[in-house]
Formats: structure tokens, C-alpha cells, sequence
């Protein structure tokens, strides 16, 4: 027996014991766990909440041999949409056995057919919209890459099998990638918070001061050696990194990093087109009689900035410059040595120095005054507020930091499209215009308004919901919160924790009416902008993400 296929197995078993609403329906025990493999598949690569998984699980009748589905946020014209299939076998155990080659097959013939715009094809009620949704935005010119994880609790694909990825591969250029991931990479994953204690040899002299008891050691180090510590550590290294590898087809930093490595005339200048790699620790030393060349050991070493240069000279020297990198290629490094009492510094300097890609800023704002004031203020009207991701918990109770961006922003500041398409900026661009002069009853009333129309969606008490509701939940929210506060005769600022209960109490009385309400006027605003022509799902999907309805529903 695999002592990791083992450990996935039970924590596959313990989701389908303890959560059978996130699985397929029925009694076929075999179809659930291999659900809940996919669920935990998805969960990991994500870094995303079970719960929030078990909505992109899409297996089903009519799937197109999709069994889980993401589409990410458009950024410079593109989108990443990650396809995920798995095959779960539930009574091997022992981990050999290679992904199914009919698996590999249908996921290749699945990249052919979903990505056309205009290609008809019978899909179900959870992936057809998310599909549509993926063609509206291609027929609107932006431009999908698409990563193809083949999951299950075994080894990679046959040699025969790679054949035809590479084959499929050709067609697509660099924007279609197939990756494998089973239950090694899920355990490798949980293990990652790991400390990691290592050397690094830099090249030439470096500069090493003392500064307000801290210690920073600014040189230079080979693309090689940088190879040789991914190779060695992986991911282990990027824990406190507040970004995501963005893979190498991807993002045009990575791929011109990816280029200036495999440029023979401009490799050895790669030093200075690079911003370099900042790395925290608790502590370094070296050999200080030497005046070059050192050998720095490094206690718990954290890259902060620079995991993109990092992950990306490990894809490249691993693949088509193996071994082919001399020695004149070099990047700087700045390391600090900062205690465990500096940690809000570290994520101050962590936000000051990743500007090369965009990155996710909940972490960075969670110690901001205001995040502070609603996590007591929201305690007081006795539920938990997560200001920071890696908090653990959940439940009814527990309210996060990112639900009330995306509740407050739909619903009070009535930006619904930009509070479902645009999540990324919302502890960015959008921070200000969400959190300022927003306090816990506002912050909570909104949450709950949210939570009751993604629960009606999720679990529709009507027969026949109309095609828009999965588009629609945040324009429903803001048309709820609107007439909610007009029966009240208050307006939002006027919320507070003196009449948060009778506002809330108000709202869950006439629940059920408030949203037939909200769903009419949203019909007729379609209306309005349609007319009786039918509409497609992809103009459905376009017509919520640009915000066409506001005007309409503004006027109703």
C-alpha cells in the first residue's frame, strides 16, 4: 500500500461521510468518492476552500469529460481557465497505475470542442453556463489559456500516451498545457509549510550590513544555483510569497524571462533586465574571512519576491536549456534576516517590492485599521470575521474579509459586475471604494443578503430557475439591498448596530418575496434591453459581466 494514496483515501472518505451535499446524489459509493477526489484535486491546486470547490465540480451527464472547472479573472486580454478530470480508483491503493488513456484521450477531444465559440454542443445545467461564459469572452477578444490537470491516485500517463498530448499540443501553441496531479502533489502540497534551512553560493563580493537590528545582505547568484535550490526544495521556498506561480505560458514577465534565458546574445546581460529575488530568514551566515564567493547558510529561507524569476529559470533549465545555461547568467538576491516580531514588516516589504505581476492584496490589507475595527465589530454581533486567508474555520458564523468586499461592492455600492468579474482589485484598486466608511452592521447585513441569494441559486426552490441566475446573484443582492433599505427608510450609511437586528429580522421575514422580486425586475430589464428575442447563454454571460442592466435596473 502507498502510505500517501492511503492518507488521501481517508481524507477522500471523510468528505464523503461528512459532506454528501457537495457529491452527486445517489448511493453509488464509487461515483462519490471519486467526486470527492475531484473536489480535493481541485481544492489543492486552487488553494481554494472545499466549499468553494464543490461549486466548480461539474461531472455529471453531458460533462464533455469535464469533471471540475475554473475560469480566472481577465488580465491584459487573456483569461486562464483550468479544466480537471480525474480518475479515482477506490480499491488500488498501491499508486502504479498509469492515467487512463481513453482519460487522456477525451480531455484532448475536450480542448478541441469547448473552446470554439460557435461549436454546438449538449451540455449539462453545471458546466453549460460556465462554458458559455469562457465563448462570450473569446467572442469578445479575449484570449484563453487553458491548463488540462489529469488527476488520480496513480502514476502519469503511458510514454505512448504523452505522444498524443504533444501532438495536440502543436496545434494549440503555447496556450493549452497538460499537467498531471495525484496524491503525491496533494500531500507534497500539505507538507510545504515545512522549514526550509539551506546554503546559497553567490558569485563575487557582496555587501552585508546590520540596520536597526535587522541584517541585509544584498549580491549575486547563478540561474544555475537558483535551478538547483527549486529542484530541491520546490514550493517550499514561496510559503510566505503573496502571489501564485502563474506558470510560464501565461504571463508575458515569465515568458520574457523565459526568453532572455534562451537568448545566447543576451543571457549573460539577464542580471540586469531582472529586478532580482527577495528572501527573508531568520537568520544567515557565512564565512566572513572570505572577501568573495560565499557560501550563506540560511535558517527557514523565504522567497517574497521573485518567485516568478525563481519558478520559471526551474522550467527552463529542466526543459529546453537543460544543462545549456553557462555561468554568466546571474541574478541579484537581498536577503533579510528579520525575527519573528518583524512579521508585519515582512508584509510590508513584501507589498513593496512584487510589482512585476498582479497580486492578491487580501493578506497585505489585513492588518489595516479598518479590517481591525470590523473584525471587533462584526464580533459583537456574534459572528467570526477571517481577515486573513490562512485563518482557519468555517461555518454559518464565520464571515471573511473577501465575502464582504465582494457583498459590499455589489450591494451598497451597486458595482455588482465589478464585484463578480473583477476580484482581483478588490483589496487593490477597488479597496478605498469598498472599506471606506463601512462598518460591521453594513459590512454583516450585506454578507447575509449575499449568502441567502447564492444559497437560492445553489439549492433553487423553483422548478424552473430562469437560464440568467448563474450570472445574476450580485445584481439580485443589489436590487434586495435596495428595496430592503427603502422599506426601512434608511439608507445604507444609516445602517448600524442599534438597528442591525430589526433591519435583518425585516429581511428574513419577507426573504422569499424579496427575491421574486429582485428576479422579475431583472427580467424585465432584459426585457428592456433585448426586447422578446430569445437570448443565448453567452449573451446572458456578456450582457451581466459589462453591466448593461444597470442603467435599466436603475430605472425601475
Amino acid at each position: 500500500m502507498n502510505i500517501n494514496a492511503s492518507i488521501i483515501d481517508q481524507r477522500v472518505t471523510g468528505i464523503v461521510q461528512d459532506h454528501p451535499e457537495w457529491l452527486p446524489e445517489g448511493s453509488d459509493i464509487n461515483k462519490k468518492k471519486s467526486a470527492a477526489f475531484v473536489l480535493l484535486c481541485i481544492s489543492t491546486c486552487l488553494e481554494t476552500p472545499l466549499e468553494d470547490a464543490a461549486e466548480l465540480i461539474t461531472e455529471g451527464g453531458n460533462d464533455a469529460g469535464v469533471d471540475g472547472l475554473h475560469v480566472g479573472e481577465v488580465e491584459d486580454g487573456e483569461f486562464l481557465v483550468t479544466v480537471f478530470q480525474g480518475k479515482y480508483k477506490v480499491k488500488d491503493l498501491e499508486g502504479e497505475a498509469n492515467f487512463p488513456e481513453n482519460g487522456v484521450q477525451k480531455a484532448v477531444d475536450t480542448v478541441q470542442v469547448l473552446f470554439d465559440p460557435y461549436r454546438r454542443v449538449a451540455l449539462n445545467k453545471k458546466i453549460a453556463p460556465k462554458i458559455e461564459e469562457i465563448r462570450s469572452l473569446i467572442r469578445d477578444a479575449y484570449i484563453p489559456n487553458v491548463r488540462v490537470i489529469l488527476c488520480n491516485n496513480g502514476a502519469q500517463w503511458t510514454e505512448q500516451t504523452g505522444h498524443w498530448i504533444d501532438e495536440a499540443k502543436k496545434d494549440y501553441g503555447d496556450k493549452v498545457d497538460f499537467l498531471h496531479f495525484n496524491h503525491d502533489s496533494i500531500v507534497n502540497i500539505l507538507q510545504r509549510s515545512k522549514k526550509v534551512d539551506t546554503t546559497l553560493t553567490l558569485n563575487g563580493q557582496a555587501i552585508v550590513e546590520d540596520m536597526n537590528y535587522m541584517r541585509v545582505l544584498v549580491g549575486r547568484v547563478s540561474v544555475q544555483e537558483i535551478h538547483r535550490l527549486f529542484n530541491e526544495h520546490g514550493d517550499k521556498l514561496l510559503e510566505r510569497n503573496i502571489r501564485r506561480y502563474l506558470g510560464l505560458h501565461t504571463n508575458r514577465v515569465n515568458t520574457a524571462i523565459h526568453e532572455t534565458l534562451c537568448d545566447p546574445q543576451r543571457s549573460d546581460k539577464f542580471y540586469f533586465y531582472n529586478n532580482g529575488i527577495t528572501v527573508v530568514c531568520d537568520k544567515f551566515d557565512y564565512n566572513a574571512f572570505q572577501k568573495s564567493d560565499y557560501k550563506v547558510q540560511l535558517k527557514n529561507m523565504q522567497v517574497i519576491n521573485g518567485g516568478q524569476t525563481c519558478k520559471t529559470i526551474q522550467e527552463t533549465l529542466n526543459g529546453v536549456l537543460s544543462g545549456r545555461v553557462g555561468e554568466s547568467a546571474y541574478v541579484m538576491v537581498r536577503i533579510y534576516q528579520l525575527a519573528e516580531t518583524h512579521k508585519d514588516f515582512v508584509q510590508d516589504i513584501t507589498y513593496a517590492t512584487n510589482s512585476q505581476n498582479p497580486v492578491d492584496l487580501r493578506d497585505l490589507r489585513s492588518n489595516d485599521e479598518i479590517q481591525k475595527q470590523l473584525e471587533i465589530g462584526i464580533a459583537d454581533l456574534g459572528y467570526t470575521y477571517k481577515r486573513q486567508r490562512e485563518e482557519g474555520g468555517g461555518g454559518s458564523s464565520v464571515i471573511t474579509s473577501s465575502i464582504v468586499a465582494e457583498s459590499v461592492l455589489a450591494i451598497w455600492r451597486e458595482r455588482p459586475h465589478q464585484a463578480k468579474f473583477r476580484r482581483k482589485e478588490h483589496f487593490g484598486k477597488l479597496y478605498e471604494d469598498i472599506f471606506n466608511d463601512l462598518n460591521a452592521a453594513q459590512a454583516l447585513l450585506a454578507v447575509l443578503i449575499f449568502r441567502s441569494v447564492e444559497n437560492e441559486r445553489k439549492r433553487p426552490t423553483s422548478s424552473t430557475p430562469p437560464d440568467f441566475m448563474p450570472y445574476a446573484s450580485h445584481y439580485i443582492s443589489m436590487l434586495i439591498g435596495r428595496k430592503l433599505m427603502g422599506d426601512m427608510g434608511v439608507s445604507p450609511r444609516e445602517v448600524s448596530h442599534r438597528n442591525f437586528q430589526e433591519i435583518v429580522q425585516k429581511f428574513e421575514d419577507g426573504k422569499a418575496e424579496y427575491h421574486a422580486n429582485a428576479v422579475k425586475d431583472v427580467i424585465d430589464a432584459l426585457k428592456a434591453c433585448y426586447g422578446k428575442r430569445e437570448i443565448s447563454l453567452q449573451q446572458l454571460s456578456a450582457t451581466f459581466r459589462r453591466g448593461d442592466l444597470l442603467e435599466m435596473l436603475g430605472s425601475l
